[in-house]
C-alpha cells in the first residue's frame, strides 16, 4: 500500500510514517517511480509505535522494544531491554508527578493567601 493509504488506516501523518521510517521502525520497498510501497504488516507497526508514543517513549526507546518484540513473544516478556526501559519511563513520570505535586501545593498555597487578603476588610 501506498504511505497515503497507510496514513487513513492508522491515523498517523505521512510526515509521521517517513519520520519512522527514518528511524528504522518500519521499511517500505521502492517502486520504479520511487513511491513507497508498505506491506499489512506496517499497519499493526504503526499502531505498535503509536501505542509506545503514547507511553512517553522516544522513537530510540521504542526501537529498543520493538527489536525485543521481533525476537518473539517468549522473549519479550523477559528482555531486559524492555525492562530498563519501563523502569526508567516509571522513574520519570514519577519524578515529574512529584514536581506537579509540589507546584500545585505552592499554587494552592497562594490561592488560599490571596484569598484571604481579599476578605480582609480595607481601610478607609
Amino acid at each position: 500500500m501506498k504511505i497515503s493509504e497507510l496514513s487513513k488506516r492508522t491515523g498517523a501523518s505521512t510526515r509521521s510514517i517517513r519520520h519512522y521510517e527514518k528511524k528504522q521502525l518500519i521499511s517500505a520497498i521502492r517502486l520504479e517511480n520511487d513511491y513507497r510501497q508498505f506491506d499489512e504488516s506496517a499497519v499493526e507497526r504503526i499502531r505498535t509505535i503509536q501505542f509506545y508514543l503514547g507511553l512517553g517513549l522516544t522513537t530510540e526507546q521504542i526501537e529498543e522494544v520493538l527489536k525485543c518484540e521481533d525476537t518473539g513473544p517468549e522473549v519479550y516478556e523477559f528482555c531486559d531491554e524492555v525492562l530498563h526501559t519501563y523502569l526508567s519511563k516509571a522513574d520519570q513520570l514519577a519524578k515529574q508527578i512529584r514536581t506537579l505535586e509540589d507546584v500545585k501545593r505552592r499554587l494552592d498555597d497562594h490561592i488560599v493567601q490571596m484569598v484571604e487578603m481579599m476578605r480582609q476588610p480595607r481601610a478607609k
